[in-house]
């Protein structure tokens, strides 16, 4: 009996709430009770399709409360806005290599090969007609002495160079040494150049390696495996002998524009 009362009670309770909700916002009596029920809420899942936690009450009323989408936008092509006083710092990567311009101006980590080797190939895929330039300021592998990456981050830039459909202009613009030197030398033939006070210099490979007796011997095969490289690469641009390369880069030599067009590193100097 005390069950029946309390359920009673609650029905009627729930009755006048039904009514003064409907009778106030312009609901229907049931829908607004079915909302607060379990039976409601599964109806109110039918009909919306959403789980019941995406429901909101609003006044006295439930309404549908949807996510809302945001759209991001992005700037893919720098541009200039306003004036220098008020536009940020430019990003100027972007905009050398919006005008074609592949700069290398640090030695050759895998990072920097990773980079140049990505533009390269984007170059091509967006017009494999139009020329690539590529400007060099860079001492190879090497830094002051010291081994700062592999050989082979030198051969996969030039690999892709001869790759490319794109005829590539090569200009050193600083320095251009040991392997720098090479990808300088592997540009197109007639457009390879040099400004007036930049340095190139041609010389072997070298290595620091550090271990045990059978890993030197290794080290020391693949070395001359690289050297040898490095002397058909040079001899081929530079139209001279194996024997000759060979016999030349046993030690460093520093060539100024000049006698670098004579070795035929370069075929002219950009003194305008």
């Amino acid at each position: 009996m005390r069950t029946a009362a309390v359920g009673a009670r609650g029905s009627r309770g729930a009755a006048a709430l039904a009514s003064a909700s409907g009778g106030q916002s312009g609901h229907n009596p049931a829908s607004t009770l079915a909302f607060g029920g379990g039976a409601g809420r599964q109806q109110q899942q039918q009909r919306y399709g959403a789980r019941p936690s995406s429901f909101s009450l609003r006044g006295r009323g439930a309404s549908l409360e949807r996510p809302s989408k945001r759209v991001v936008a992005t700037r893919v092509i720098p541009s200039l806005i306003g004036d220098a006083n008020t536009q940020p710092p430019p990003d100027l990567p972007s905009f050398l290599f919006k005008e074609r311009i592949v700069y290398l101006g640090m030695t050759l980590v895998p990072s920097v090969t990773e980079l140049l080797v990505a533009e390269l190939l984007y170059l091509q895929f967006e017009d494999p007609q139009k020329p690539i330039y590529f400007y060099i300021n860079s001492t190879g592998t090497t830094k002051q002495g010291d081994k700062m990456a592999y050989d082979a981050e030198a051969f996969a830039i030039y690999d892709t160079l001869s790759y490319v459909k794109n005829p590539v202009y090569t200009v050193c613009v600083g320095t251009a040494w040991g392997e720098a030197a090479m990808l300088l030398a592997a540009g197109e033939k007639g457009h390879r150049a040099a400004l007036p006070s930049s340095t190139i210099m041609i010389k072997e490979p070298i290595a620091t390696k550090r271990g045990q007796a059978s890993d030197l011997d290794l080290a020391r095969l693949e070395l001359r495996e690289v050297r040898e490289e490095v002397v058909k690469t040079l001899a081929k641009h530079t139209e001279r002998t194996i024997e000759q390369v060979s016999e030349d880069i046993k030690r460093p030599i520093y060539m100024k524009p000049e006698k670098a067009i004579e070795y035929g590193i370069i075929d002219k100097v950009m003194d305008e």
